[in-house]
This record gives C-alpha cells, sequence and structure tokens, in this order.
C-alpha cells in the first residue's frame, strides 16, 4: 500500500508557502504522493490556495512523490483550461500527477455561490463527458469534439509524460451507484461515505460491494488504484483494507484540530500507522 498526505487548501494550508513547507517534508519523511482539496471556499476558514499553482511549486521542489488536486471538481472548471494545466503539471512533475475528479459538496456552497451549474444530473453529464474530452487532449492526436456541454477542435497536443496518460482518480459516495459506475472507466476510485464530513467511514465490507459494482461494469485492471481517505488508522485496519483491494491510504489533516507546527510534526513522523 502506498500513503499519502491529503490536506486542504484553506487556513494555514491556504498559504502557499505552508503547503510547499509541507510537501518538501512529506518527501523527506518517505510519504508517496501529497494531495490537495480543491475547494472555493469553506466556513471560517481563509484563505483559499489556488491548488494548481500550488502544486506548481511543490512540482518543482519535489522529485518522488506523487501529486495532484483530490479532488477537483470538474463541472465547474474549463475544460480546456483543466486539460491544458493537467498537461503542464504533468511535464513540470516528470509524470507525478494524479488527478482526482468528482462532483463537489453543494452543502459548501461552492456552486450556487459563483453561479455555477446546480443539477446534479447535469453535473454527472458534464463530468462524463468532461472526461472525454480530457482523455482526447492528452491522446497525442487532433480532436474534433461537438458535444452537449463542451467542444474542443484543435490540432494535437503533446502527449503526457506519464504514459499511457494521466491517471485519473473518480470520487463518490457510497451508497450511490453512479460514481462507482463511471470510475470503471477510469484509472482509480476514491469512496467516500455519504456522512463522511461527519466522521463517517467506508468499512471494508462497503469496499467489497463497491469494488464488485466496479467489475460489474467494468473488470479492474491490475494498475487500477483503490483509494481511501482516513485519520490514523491502526495496523489491523490497514491490513484489512489492504486485504480488500486498497492501494492507496490519504491520511486526512487540517486546520480544523491542530496547529500548523503540529500538522509539520505528522509528516515527520512519517505514513500510517505512525
Amino acid at each position: 500500500m502506498k500513503y499519502g498526505f491529503y490536506t486542504p487548501n484553506f487556513g494555514y494550508c491556504g498559504e502557499p508557502k505552508n503547503l510547499l513547507d509541507l510537501a518538501i517534508e512529506c518527501e523527506a519523511a518517505g510519504w508517496d504522493g501529497f494531495f490537495v482539496w480543491d475547494h472555493l471556499q469553506f466556513p471560517n476558514m481563509e484563505p483559499a490556495a489556488d491548488p494548481w499553482v500550488a502544486l506548481s511549486a511543490i512540482a518543482s521542489h519535489t522529485s518522488t512523490i506523487s501529486l495532484g488536486p483530490m479532488i477537483t471538481p470538474l463541472p465547474r472548471r474549463e475544460i480546456v483550461k483543466l486539460a491544458r494545466e493537467a498537461l503542464t503539471l504533468d511535464h513540470l512533475s516528470d509524470g507525478r500527477l494524479i488527478l482526482g475528479i468528482g462532483l463537489g459538496y453543494q452543502s459548501l456552497p461552492e456552486w450556487s455561490g459563483f453561479g455555477h451549474e446546480q443539477d446534479a444530473k447535469i453535473r454527472g453529464g458534464m463530468a462524463d463527458e468532461g472526461l472525454q474530452v480530457l482523455s482526447a487532449l492528452w491522446s497525442g492526436n487532433a480532436v474534433d469534439h461537438k458535444g452537449t456541454y463542451y467542444t474542443a477542435v484543435c490540432e494535437a497536443w503533446a502527449k503526457p509524460k506519464k504514459s499511457p496518460s494521466i491517471p485519473v482518480w473518480i470520487a463518490g459516495q457510497w451508497p450511490g451507484k453512479k460514481p462507482f459506475k463511471r470510475a470503471a472507466r477510469w484509472n482509480g476510485v476514491i469512496p467516500m461515505a455519504r456522512d463522511q464530513m461527519e466522521g463517517g467511514k467506508i468499512t471494508p465490507s462497503d469496499l467489497s460491494e463497491l469494488l464488485a459494482l466496479i467489475d460489474s461494469e467494468n473488470k479492474r485492471s491490475p494498475d487500477f488504484d483503490t483509494v481511501m481517505i482516513g485519520i490514523k488508522p491502526t495496523e489491523a485496519e490497514l491490513e484489512a483494507y489492504s486485504n480488500e483491494g486498497v492501494t492507496w491510504w490519504l491520511e486526512a489533516s487540517g486546520p480544523w484540530s491542530i496547529s500548523f507546527d503540529e500538522m509539520k510534526e505528522q509528516v515527520r513522523r512519517g505514513p500510517p500507522p505512525n
């Protein structure tokens, strides 16, 4: 199992230099990845750093850790801009980018507050079509796409450093089914409980069921990633998740519970179960 550090982009973590410091400490302490939220706002927390700008600095000051936004709500992003930003970060990091994609949390409220699409069904359609456009733009071929939500007509772009393409992990709330059927077509899945923000967890039995659903849509390849997000797991919990096929554990931490110095110390102790 690989281990990543999973941090918000607000509070003291909304200061880009703090994110850079944390990422450098992560690499030194033996973590496999460093992943940043992509929220526009969060209650009583400021500022909200742009993860793409911060990750560009991180890519320039690290050499081994995987990195990426976790999770970018694709329907509120301009698709060509997202494709170019991801391709640029992939090249800048020599192929270390992993792109987390989801529909976002309306409860924050990030959609109504900025005039973005609020209908979940439409956002789902935008995500599915948008993912197809991303794949086409990263293919190294000319693109001629005129769809329901997006248009992309251009000559071939450079291909990603990562072969065959930039890995895409799809996030979704269990026991919903649609996100996991979507994940079956991509490179990994990030399952979350509906009440995750209130401390809910995905159990090993949940994992078994949702991975069976993914396999019923499209049999997972050997390099398909199953990603768990949580806080301070025990060795027994990690073993149980590993037995169900979990390939990454993302350790969540944030300014709502600890100081920046305490977070740096947490990073320096290394991956769980430390």
